[in-house]
């Protein structure tokens, strides 16, 4: 069988996958100045590395911002664009396995999708996202590699950062325990250590992601909000979004591919038309 050929075209970085035989084949993320560089350069390597012939793709198909800056596919090869949200919501479903969620997709801002079924629908976002994550490390750390933010925050108090409800309440309030965050960066110093800055940059990017998650999910009527894009990759999920689960009882979730779902979307969005 041939392979259907998902890319997920940003700004400077494209993700790729193979979907052969409805199976995930060798995801891949590429990195350059501008996303027609960054499309080429995937398919490219991704052929190379697969040992592919255009004659074994059935189908290429582009989705994400990026895919506005290109009219013409320069491969003699059947080609397509597909809606990100589609995408988003169909590479979430094949990769959690649910028909009933909200996926947050966590780029450089953030969108929510709900999916009922074959219903998907951008029900809105966020401006908050790896853009705001590379903005305020500029700002604050002098970089934006969030690699390096990352390792640094994993060295860092997130209790130096955050105020807690137990830091302005002798007891706990209804509904929020003592380890609760009551302000986000209430408690960092002007002379704070850059692992303690790290830590908070990042607990307020996905807590203010997360909860805002979390309101969307309740009004929608679902409790399972799955998690994809990039900021998936933070260590310091592990402890962000439990909190938020036991507090409000939904349940996250980060797919295997979470990186890649919306780049599977892409070639299922194609998969699922020709069958239809």
């Amino acid at each position: 069988m041939k392979y259907v050929i998902g890319i997920d075209v940003g700004i400077s970085t494209t993700k790729i996958v193979g979907i052969r035989n409805m199976k995930v084949i060798s995801p891949v993320r590429i990195t350059a100045n501008d996303p027609v560089t960054s499309l080429y350069g995937a398919l490219g390597k991704y052929m190379d590395d697969n040992k592919l012939s255009l004659s074994d793709i059935e189908k290429v198909v582009l989705t994400g911002v990026g895919s506005a800056y290109v009219d013409t596919l320069r491969y003699d090869v059947a080609w397509m664009k597909a809606e990100e949200f589609d995408a988003d919501g169909l590479g979430a479903h094949f990769e959690s396995q649910l028909d009933d969620m909200l996926v947050v997709s966590m780029g450089t801002g953030t969108s929510f999708v709900r999916c009922q079924g074959d219903d998907i629908r951008h029900i809105g976002g966020i401006g908050i996202g790896g853009g705001t994550l590379n903005g305020l490390s500029r700002l604050l750390l002098k970089t934006d590699d969030i690699r390096q933010v990352a390792a640094l925050a994993m060295r860092g108090d997130i209790k130096h950062a955050n105020l807690l409800i137990g830091d302005i309440s002798a007891r706990p309030l209804p509904g929020l325990p003592m380890n609760a965050t009551a302000s986000l960066l209430g408690r960092i110093k002007a002379d704070a250590q850059k692992e303690d800055i790290a830590v908070g940059i990042i607990h307020t990017v996905l807590q203010s992601i997360g909860s805002a998650a979390v309101l969307s999910a309740l009004n929608s009527g679902t409790r399972e909000i799955v998690l994809i894009g990039n900021l998936t990759l933070l260590p310091q999920c592990r402890d962000v979004f439990p909190l938020l689960e036991k507090l409000y009882n939904v349940r996250f979730s980060i797919p295997k591919y979470a990186e890649y779902c919306t780049a599977i979307g892409a070639a299922l969005v194609y998969l699922k038309e020709s069958m239809s």
